[in-house]
């Protein structure tokens, strides 16, 4: 696993979304995993900026999504869907046609999972999985102490989530869905490269109980230690409790420029 120690969240979101650039521009129909919540958005932001300015192409780009609520219908304005299609497709000029993703309404919610796992797999896996970091280790919606070999299925969301969520829906926990469907962890390590961006104190154990501490259940990101190709991109109050910061500091001045990350 690789550690990149970064001044803030604005130069995370840069370092990423040049490794997006570089991806794309060896592989343009790569299929790149996203994740929704505020910590992606400098890195949508800044993949945007170089679109815009013939920096990169992203016209035969593919987006995979990571979750999604179960129940609320694609065009509610708080789907995953829809906020992906406002933050990420729309601005990168991608269409729906180039999406993929759970579908949140089916009557059959687990045969759903099963085939969106299927089609990661069909449409050649995914090249490049963008991640968040709960405060309790979680990634996607895989709490702590999901299976480290789980598969895409539906979670029960927990009533501190729905009410963390409330804010979305005019602070109305009632409207917020209990069940979700979430890539599983087992699902997610398939990616051929997993990115982690963690920004601000409050991630600062759970970032450091995913790089320096065991991998366990307790911690799902945890499970990023057994991946070939991870990167954890921190900003310096998410570091604040490595013991090894000053050595990732280090390795990553010292590494050659034309590896990325």
């Amino acid at each position: 696993m690789e550690v990149v120690i970064v001044p803030d969240a604005a130069a995370g979101g840069e370092l990423i979304a040049e490794a997006m650039a570089q991806l794309l521009r060896r592989k343009p129909d790569a299929l790149l995993g996203v994740a929704t919540g505020s910590t992606p958005l400098p890195v949508y932001q800044a993949l945007t900026a170089k679109v815009r300015s013939g920096a990169v192409d992203t016209s035969r780009a593919r987006i995979a999504q990571l979750d999604e609520y179960v129940g609320l219908p694609a065009e509610h304005p708080e789907s995953y869907r829809s906020v992906l299609r406002r933050e990420v497709l729309e601005p990168l000029g991608i269409g729906m046609d180039a999406f993929m993703g759970p579908d949140g309404t089916a009557a059959d919610v687990q045969a759903a999972c099963e085939a969106y796992d299927r089609a990661l797999a069909g449409a050649g896996g995914v090249d490049l999985q963008l991640l968040g970091i709960g405060t309790d280790g979680h990634i996607g919606f895989n709490e702590p102490c999901s299976s480290l070999a789980s598969r895409t299925r539906i979670k029960t969301l927990t009533e501190q989530t729905r009410v963390d969520n409330a804010r979305f829906f005019d602070g109305d926990i009632e409207q917020v869905p209990h069940h979700v469907i979430t890539q599983g962890i087992g699902t997610i390590l398939e990616a051929r490269h997993l990115v982690l961006l963690a920004t601000g104190e409050g991630k600062a154990d759970a970032v450091a109980a995913t790089v320096e501490g065991p991998v366990a259940a307790v911690c799902p990101a945890s499970a990023l230690q057994l991946h070939p190709h991870a990167t954890v991109v921190v900003d310096e109050a998410a570091a604040s409790k490595l013991k090894l910061a000053d050595y990732f500091r280090h390795t990553y001045a010292a590494k050659p420029d034309w590896q990325g990350i």
